[in-house]
């Protein structure tokens, strides 16, 4: 479906300039991820409270450009309330998505602005760098830390 590349824009713009659940917190029953980028400022550290097989509260902070930050934002709030499961639906739609594959755009929400980075090769990684935090952590809570 062809949606108005302002309105994806706007999406992006609203999140970068007005990011959710941009605040880390102490405590040891989240579990933590700091990625950073070689190429580009991002540096962000994600965080993840999964009980009883659901991600309870999501949240990330650090420096990131406006594609990691409007990015990992929008990942913040897909994924809350979600099971462990849903939420690796959601992960591997949005990666289908970069990848320019088939995925499943109602899952994906306003993630959707992000459907044309994989055109953009040099801003993949800082539309992927959150969720792939997200992905190691959703793994590491099943139990296997294997990539």
């Amino acid at each position: 479906m062809a949606i108005d590349p302002s309105l994806l824009r706007e999406i992006i713009m609203d999140h970068y300039e007005y990011p959710r659940n941009k605040e880390l917190v102490d405590d040891n029953g989240y579990l933590s991820r700091h990625m950073a980028s070689d190429s580009c400022i991002d540096d962000i550290t994600v965080q993840a409270k999964i009980e009883d097989g659901t991600i309870k509260d999501c949240r990330f902070d650090g420096t990131a450009c406006t594609i990691a930050t409007s990015s990992t934002s929008i990942m913040t709030e897909l994924v809350v309330d979600k099971s462990v499961r849903e939420a690796k639906e959601i992960v591997d739609n949005y990666f289908s998505m970069i990848d320019q594959k088939e995925f499943d755009e109602d899952l994906l929400e306003e993630a959707i602005a992000f459907q044309g980075v994989g055109k953009q090769a040099n801003r993949i990684n800082c539309a992927t760098i959150g969720w792939k935090a997200l992905r190691e952590m959703l793994k590491e809570s099943e139990g296997d830390s294997n990539e």
